[in-house]
């Protein structure tokens, strides 16, 4: 038997209730699983990608992926923050005029279409993430620096087929990284 006033009363809690557990999943949705992509198809994409012949290469200084984002234990919003900046970072390397003359046009697409794709997911997973990182071990500068230091590469071999190929392979590890900070 129903409590006398209360059936209003209960109907309003348990529409507020009823609300609260649908708004809920709603409003993390975007974060809920940050790993979208298969990382198979994009290394199998960058493979698509390497030069028919092995040229020998004489590189002078190549940047390396840096050991200091390896060893980091970041909170899953930094964790995502660091794999988004590295995304967008790789996205405008790979996104520039001087790559059309050294990659097939079909992988090089596809590719730059699946990091956007991967770049938006995150974007609205992660609205404001100025605000995660504060201190001196601050991994968004170290990819900064890194791919400051891969643009310095390019310019100095003359954005070459060899300079690309290497920059082929190390955006293979930079997925690699991304694939394991969105885990």
């Amino acid at each position: 038997m129903a409590v006398p006033g209360c059936t209003q009363l209960c109907q309003w809690h348990s529409t507020l209730a009823l609300l609260l557990l649908i708004v809920a999943p709603a409003t993390s949705l975007p974060c809920h699983h940050l790993r979208t992509h298969d990382l198979g198809d994009v290394l199998q994409l960058l493979q698509d990608m390497a030069p028919n012949m092995t040229q020998l290469c004489d590189l002078q200084e190549p940047p390396f992926f840096p050991d200091t984002l390896l060893h980091n234990n970041l909170h899953p919003r930094q964790a995502a923050a660091t794999a988004l900046r590295i995304l967008q970072h790789l996205f405008h390397t790979l996104s520039t005029n001087t790559t059309r003359q050294h990659w097939p046009a079909q992988p090089r697409s596809a590719l730059l279409n699946t990091l956007q794709h991967h770049i938006h997911h995150l974007e609205q997973c992660l609205p404001d993430n100025a605000a995660l990182f504060k201190g001196p071990r601050n991994p968004l500068l170290t990819i900064n620096k890194y791919f400051r230091d891969i643009q310095r590469f390019l310019h100095a071999h003359n954005h070459s087929a060899c300079a690309w190929d290497y920059v082929r392979r190390e955006a293979l590890i930079c997925f690699q990284h991304v694939d394991r900070l969105t885990r």
